[in-house]
């Protein structure tokens, strides 16, 4: 191995790490297992703080009062929760655990106590817990145990409808819980399948809106009655392929809101009529996806938010008129959440944009004033340090318009520039135009420029689109890959022979494919948290979402789909795979088992392949400890300046 300059190394035996480095270099943490990986200097690190130092706010919960929030930041290891009291006004952090608390719900009538929801690990068993404002005492209300607990529904002042899998692991049932007794909690309706989501409560407490979700273009509404437990549907269960989801009680009672793509490529704002069954849609005339929405608690009014392309557009809608009009004055960027204050005159959201984290904002629906209410510090990074997304496209071997966002290097730089291509999960999930954060230190010091494609399978974008990798249609998507390699090789200031890829879980899977399919095209690979081969990752990933990946994948049990499944694995397809490979995994990921990452580790060492691998014992499904972050960052960046770079 022929490196830039000279180093100390580390020695492995085992899974422990032996180092032969000074106080020069960085030693990874006891919870790092690292092979393969060779010393990091310490001035590395030194040069990338610029760039890893930023943070963000995003608000979880607002005070009944209207005038107080919980927000979500960080300012040591993980997120934890803190409360802001006014505009640009003091944080008080109220959380303090080794693992971050990413959620909460203040009791909705005085706000005393909070409740949220808080993993181990990163192993995805959420449990609730309440924290008393008064005393800062945090009290356990679920079992603690292996089932994920979650998606609360307040009934007043008498507790909330909640979800959880605590009966078998596999099946989300519905209970109620006060949580002043949480050992009272109760039982209210035992159901089949791990994608069912309360949405909403009626205002006199008898009936739930229930959601079932069965694939990313599927899902169905239920009404449950609280006290004869009895499940009525809402919508058709025969009528198959349609998405029918986040169901809210209007001020009619016999009717409800929600987002449907019915006889449209693009979900729409819709209302349904729940004895005639009556559907009217509102925004036919925006051609793009509604993507949530909010209700004010006196029903009048309705805020959503659609995604147009990769970037995000709020509306204000008056819910009797069924009128709305565009928000004005908003930066360009994307919006993580809103909601109203209970007197429904302000709106609360949290914005981004490619030069800044998320922030909240307060819109005040008299004036129409946007107030902001956190300034989140991004480092020493300055305007000048980031690079600005650009909206690319290209076509696929079929003829499929595929997009992505480009960002360019820093002028500084000359002559062809290497790329990195990063591929987004899901694989429904979508890149945005949003900040590199860090990133931006590839593009402003390393000078390799970063492209984040939306292949075929991708949201945002329709049904058709959404629906076209699915089953015996998923190597369609890696051929969008190999495409977009050809796009690169006619672009003037892109060195098509320096190219490395990388992707998280099914991202991690694309990364895998096009290391073996395109092996000849590429420098290295990246390989997070990916699927290493479907049969495997259908038999261990957790059971309460197995079905549902089913729905998309295909089904292992099925022989045909199961010989498919063998024959498109990475696995399986290890003696095509040339250049080096990074493959990076948590040990408690319960959506793409450790053993998908192990199984290729050593498959690919066998035969002799370039493999570095790091996995940290105390994660998930990615990393998410700021320690564990900034290794594997450091770690990255060493590869790419090995691999990539020479």
């Amino acid at each position: 191995m022929n490196y830039k300059y000279i180093l100390p190394v580390f020695l492995f035996s085992g899974t422990v790490l032996f180092s032969q480095a000074t106080s020069q270099t960085i030693v990874p943490n006891e919870n790092l297992i690292a092979e393969n990986i060779p010393a990091i200097p310490k001035s590395l690190s030194e040069k990338i703080k610029k760039y890893s130092e930023s943070r963000s706010a995003n608000f979880t919960a607002i005070h009944p009062n209207g005038k107080e929030l919980i927000m979500v930041t960080r300012f040591a290891s993980t997120n934890q929760l803190h409360q802001i009291s006014q505009p640009m006004g003091n944080r008080k952090q109220l959380t303090f655990f080794d693992e971050p608390v990413n959620s909460a719900d203040y009791e909705p009538v005085k706000g005393e106590y909070l409740v949220y929801s808080k993993d181990i690990g990163g192993n995805e068993f959420g449990q609730l817990f309440r924290l008393d404002l008064k005393t800062m005492q945090s009290t356990l209300l679920t079992d603690g145990g292996r089932s994920q607990n979650g998606g609360m529904v307040w009934k007043k002042d008498s507790g909330f409808y909640f979800t959880s899998t605590k009966r078998n692991g596999g099946d989300r049932d519905i209970y109620f819980m006060n949580p002043l007794k949480p050992e009272d909690t109760k039982p209210v309706l035992q159901l089949k399948g791990g994608g069912w989501r309360i949405s909403d409560i009626s205002d006199d407490g008898k009936k739930l809106l229930v959601g079932e979700y069965v694939s990313a273009n599927e899902s169905y509404l239920y009404l449950v009655n609280t006290e004869t437990r009895k499940l009525e549907a809402i919508t058709d269960r025969n009528e198959k392929q349609i998405v029918q989801g986040n169901a809210r009680f209007s001020k009619n009672a016999d009717e409800i809101w929600y987002v449907t793509d019915r006889g449209n490529e693009f979900n729409r704002l819709a209302s349904l009529n729940l004895k005639t069954k009556k559907i009217s849609y509102f925004t036919t005339d925006i051609p793009w996806e509604v993507s949530g929405y909010t209700l004010s608690k006196d029903k009048s009014k309705i805020a959503f938010e659609t995604n147009e392309s990769g970037l995000n557009k709020m509306y204000l809608m008056d819910a009797n008129s069924k009128k709305y009009s565009e928000i004005k004055g908003l930066p360009v960027g994307l919006v993580n959440n809103f909601e109203f204050t209970n007197d429904g005159k302000s709106l609360f959201f949290s914005q981004s944009t490619y030069d800044s984290s998320a922030d909240i904002y307060r819109l005040d629906l008299a004036s129409n004033k946007i107030e902001r209410w956190t300034d989140s510090e991004q480092g020493e990074m300055q305007k000048s340090d980031m690079s600005a997304p650009k909206l690319i496209e290209w076509k696929s071997f079929d003829g499929m318009k595929i997009t992505g966002f480009y960002y360019p290097v820093s002028k500084k730089f000359t002559g062809k520039r290497p790329v990195l291509i990063n591929i987004h999960g899901g694989p429904e999930g979508q890149s945005m135009a949003s900040s590199l954060g860090s990133g931006n230190y590839y593009t402003n010091e390393m000078g390799v420029a970063l492209i984040y494609p939306n292949v075929r399978g991708s949201s945002g974008f329709g049904k058709t689109y959404i629906a076209s990798d699915n089953g015996f249609n998923r190597m369609n998507s890696v051929k969008d890959i190999g495409a977009l390699l050809d796009w690169i090789g006619k672009q003037p200031e892109l060195d098509k022979d320096r190219i490395m890829i990388m992707g998280g879980s099914y991202g991690g899977f694309m990364t895998l494919a096009t290391a073996y399919e395109y092996a000849d095209k590429i420098r290295c690979s990246v390989d997070i948290v990916g699927i290493s081969d479907f049969n495997t990752f259908l038999k261990n990933t957790e059971e309460y979402r197995r079905d549902l990946r089913r729905v998309e994948y295909g089904d292992e049990r099925d022989p045909a789909m199961s010989a498919f499944f063998t024959k498109i694995a990475p696995l399986n397809n290890t003696d095509k795979i040339q250049k080096p490979m990074f493959i990076i995994q948590g040990t408690n990921d319960p959506r793409v088992p450790v053993t998908e990452a192990t199984q290729m580790r050593d498959k690919l060492k066998a035969q002799g392949n370039t493999v570095w691998y790091l996995e940290a014992k105390n994660e998930g499904h990615g990393f998410r400890k700021k320690e564990n972050v900034d290794f594997q960052r450091l770690a990255v960046i060493r590869f790419m300046e090995e691999y990539l770079l020479k």
